[in-house]
């Protein structure tokens, strides 16, 4: 199998880290060859952050170039349109519709860009938009944003339900699994 890319953009303390750290073990689970970059960004002062998965027969480098991801997952929405360049061409983008304000736009010094969905949708992108932030609130945590997300995408991936839980249980805390466990049914079924 050709190596696919997935990017995971967000802000800073949004949950990135578990999510990548989580597709990677499900991938890894599956037989393929994984790499998962390092997260990259002001990720302790809520900053862009973005980290890199990789995977399929051999894959030799975490990094993913511009029109190279089949998948962006972003849980802002205008992170998503910072990197829709890196989306190939075919690729697909998940999004929370959560709007974290940068703060370039909490100084005053600019807005937040508006109707930023049919924006991306304009340029040819398939862009799947979620109000994630009230499906993890249903879960029981805004937190679990990130477990919506991988919902979400699960419907991009042609691997077992099985295979999805067994990540989530390897992954996350005991205390938080059954919480988790919601969320990604909720973002799935969504």
């Amino acid at each position: 199998m050709k190596t696919k890319n997935v990017m995971i953009v967000g802000v800073g303390g949004q949950g990135s880290l578990l999510a990548s750290k989580l597709l990677g073990h499900l991938l890894m689970g599956q037989g393929y060859d994984v790499k998962v970059s390092e997260v990259h960004g002001m990720s302790q002062r809520g900053g862009s952050v973005v980290t890199y998965v990789r995977y399929g027969d051999k894959v030799y480098s975490p990094v993913i170039d511009k029109g190279e991801a089949d998948y962006i997952v972003s849980f802002e929405l205008l992170e998503a349109a910072r990197w829709l360049s890196y989306l190939k061409p075919d690729g697909q983008i998940v999004t929370s519709t959560q709007q974290v304000d940068p703060m370039p736009v909490i100084t005053g010094a600019a807005e937040y860009p508006t109707d930023l969905v049919n924006k991306m949708l304009a340029t040819g992108a398939k862009v799947d938009a979620l109000d994630c932030l009230s499906l993890a609130e249903q879960a029981g945590s805004a937190k679990a944003v990130n477990l919506v997300l991988l919902g979400r995408l699960s419907h991009y991936f042609d691997l077992p339900e099985e295979a999805w839980q067994k990540s989530i249980e390897a992954c996350v805390p005991a205390k938080f699994l059954e919480l988790n466990k919601k969320a990604f049914e909720l973002g799935k079924n969504a």
